[in-house]
């Protein structure tokens, strides 16, 4: 079958693989409609993402069809259309226990850690997919990527009214504005990219955006825009070292931070910085099952409006070719989707 091979960083293959066996006892054998890029795939490509594995198939956003299922299995069916939940954990760590499978002490993430979707067809257990009768495959493949907005604000726990300032408009920072807006705050948003904060004024319908020039003067406009004040909370989509040391000069006293991008690079700041204000900082991984549901019944509902993502798509032959294409900011992309059937 087709499968998509990232053999090193800067080095994907397109090849042919053997077919899956049978799923056996708890899993479900599924064939692979659409598949999501998203940062983690670019990092990894790039060489600077600090838990992929090579060589890999890519592909942890999806939108699949169960073709055949293994003994016992009761939650899904033949012809099931869902969303995955790429996170594969022991169930037997002290996070696992306690509910926090996102945090598995041995986790493991297809298209990461271990092969993912970008393959006709795979086998995963069972307990893994979300189904929809009524989502189409690009927004089940859309669902993963909302899903660490959902978990992240969760983490956070704003409330209606607050000032929240996110860092970064690339997926995962406009999948976390998505959840501001459900929750009702004031969203404000700096990037450096003005395609992408056009983005979010005239897409997303945000409170206020804010182009990032490094001159000192962005605290004073946000403090311009919120009567006087700081934000309350601010969320660090960046996955940039120089922004996440840098973030807590734009949260107010008392307030908090949270860490939802990723970076290998240490992070360097002074003590005073967080003490004097008495921060709170929050790290935000990946995403639990409960978010997948909800967030499959807030786009069934109308809640959630995924129209405005999905810009750019390729074919499994031309795949290799766009994808460097899709990494030029010029490019304009928001969220490009794979097409493997």
């Amino acid at each position: 079958m087709k499968a998509i091979v990232l053999q090193e960083p800067k080095r994907f293959n397109t090849v042919e693989v053997e077919l899956p066996d049978s799923p056996g006892p708890g899993e479900a054998l599924v064939k692979v409609h659409r598949v999501g890029i998203c940062g983690t795939d670019v990092s990894g490509f790039l060489g600077k993402m600090p838990f992929f594995t090579y060589p890999v198939i890519p592909g942890h956003e999806l939108g699949v069809e169960v073709v055949q299922v293994g003994e016992g299995v009761t939650n899904v069916k033949l012809g099931d259309r869902c969303s995955v939940e790429p996170y594969m954990n022991c169930d037997q760590c002290f996070a696992c226990r306690n509910g926090s499978t996102n945090c598995c002490e041995s986790l493991e993430v297809i298209g990461v850690h271990k092969n993912g979707g970008m393959c006709e067809q795979f086998i995963i257990p069972a307990h893994k997919l979300h189904t929809s009768s009524k989502l189409t495959m690009d927004q089940l493949a859309l669902v993963e990527t909302l899903a660490i907005g959902c978990h992240c604000v969760d983490r956070a726990k704003v409330s209606e009214g607050e000032n929240v300032l996110v860092l970064g408009a690339g997926p995962i920072g406009l999948a976390v504005i998505e959840f501001l807006k459900v929750a009702k705050t004031k969203v404000i948003v700096m990037d450096m990219n003005e395609t992408r904060l056009k983005f979010c004024e005239e897409r997303l319908g945000v409170d206020y955006t804010l182009i990032f020039k490094g001159d000192g003067s962005e605290e004073e406009c946000l403090r311009d825009f919120n009567g006087g004040d700081l934000p309350t909370t601010v969320i660090d989509a960046t996955g940039s070292h120089v922004s996440m040391s840098n973030v807590f000069q734009y949260v107010g006293f008392t307030g908090q931070v949270i860490y939802v991008g990723i970076t290998t690079q240490d992070l360097t700041f002074k003590h005073v910085s967080i003490h004097r204000p008495e921060l709170t900082i929050k790290a935000s991984r990946n995403a639990v099952p409960s978010d997948f549901s909800r967030i499959i019944q807030l786009i069934e509902d109308g809640i959630v409006d995924t129209s405005p993502w999905l810009t750019h798509s390729s074919t499994y032959e031309d795949f290799v070719e766009s994808f460097e294409t899709w990494l030029k900011p010029e490019s304009g992309v928001i969220k490009a989707i794979l097409h493997m059937s």
